[in-house]
């Protein structure tokens, strides 16, 4: 039999058998959350569903999207200011165009802008190769000058990839990737042009495939991200590890679904024995470690 086909971007490493190290404060356990602020065209393209997709124009699952931009993410706003916590905004860059003030809400707190492409209404990976970095390119330059920082990480729309987007990442000034779930660690990727981290986002600590594809309740949702808290805290104890919590707000800014999240981060804010960062945060703890410390 021969060698599967593989990416070539990492080795395998088992988390058991890898050098030690701590987040600041001694930490070992690092949490983000991962707000999600999209913008998706009107009678065209794709978007997540609340029922079956109509033809267009889908006003069902456009205004359902939309409540996100215009209620959902202001309480969540809220939420976040009231518990004191930061987080790592994943950003269309449509939204620039669309609804400035709420992306200036939360640059002006201090939130990590992600570039997270224009629009999720297309999908990343379709594009050929001088398409796709020109994208990289104008969603960096559009946030370095509507929020006053240039990105340095990137969530493709749909999680969308070509099979040289981590190369095109690090060659348009990219720092890290959340596209892949493969790991509750950060790991650096082999590009092209040299290193690109990858800093863990979740697939299960997911609002969309969670709660809109296994229907989960919003009550069991918040606990999964409780009980993932907890039990990644004890783990923790053996290696330093990562847990991102991602949301979007036309989801968990419903009001019988913010409730439920308000309830998970109070507890993870009140246990004082995680540190509660961004993923930006978190790369640059894992560049000031010493070569080799990080695969």
């Amino acid at each position: 039999m021969s060698k599967l086909p593989s990416h070539e971007r990492y080795p395998y490493s088992a988390i058991t058998k890898r050098p030690e190290y701590t987040w600041p404060g001694g930490q070992r356990l690092a949490v983000y959350l991962g707000l999600n602020l999209e913008h998706f065209s009107f009678g065209e393209g794709l978007g997540a569903v609340l029922g079956p997709a109509s033809p267009h124009p889908d006003v069902l699952n456009h205004s359902w999207r939309e409540y996100g931009n215009r209620v959902g993410a202001w309480r969540m706003l809220d939420l976040f200011e009231t518990l004191k916590v930061p987080a790592g905004v994943i950003l269309n860059t449509a939204m620039y165009d669309h609804a400035p003030e709420l992306v200036e809400a939360f640059a002006k707190r201090g939130d990590e802008m992600i570039g997270h492409g224009h629009t999720n209404s297309h999908r990343q990976g379709a594009l050929a190769e001088d398409e796709e970095r020109a994208l990289l390119v104008s969603c960096r330059e559009r946030i370095a000058k509507a929020s006053g920082k240039a990105p340095r990480g990137w969530l493709s729309p749909w999680i969308s990839e070509s099979a040289v987007t981590p190369d095109l990442l690090a060659e348009t000034g990219y720092r890290y990737t959340l596209n892949w779930c493969h790991d509750d660690q950060p790991s650096r990727f082999a590009t092209r042009t040299g290193a690109l981290w990858s800093i863990p986002y979740p697939q299960e600590l997911n609002d969309i495939p969670m709660i809109m594809a296994r229907q989960m309740d919003a009550r069991d949702f918040c606990d999964l991200i409780v009980d993932n808290f907890d039990e990644m805290l004890e783990q923790s104890t053996g290696q330093p590890l990562v847990m991102g919590i991602a949301m979007h707000a036309y989801i968990l800014g419903q009001p019988y679904r913010l409730r439920h999240l308000r309830r998970a981060l109070q507890h993870i804010a009140a246990a004082k024995n995680a540190w509660i960062t961004t993923p930006g945060a978190i790369l640059d703890h894992v560049e000031s470690l010493p070569d080799g410390v990080v695969a």
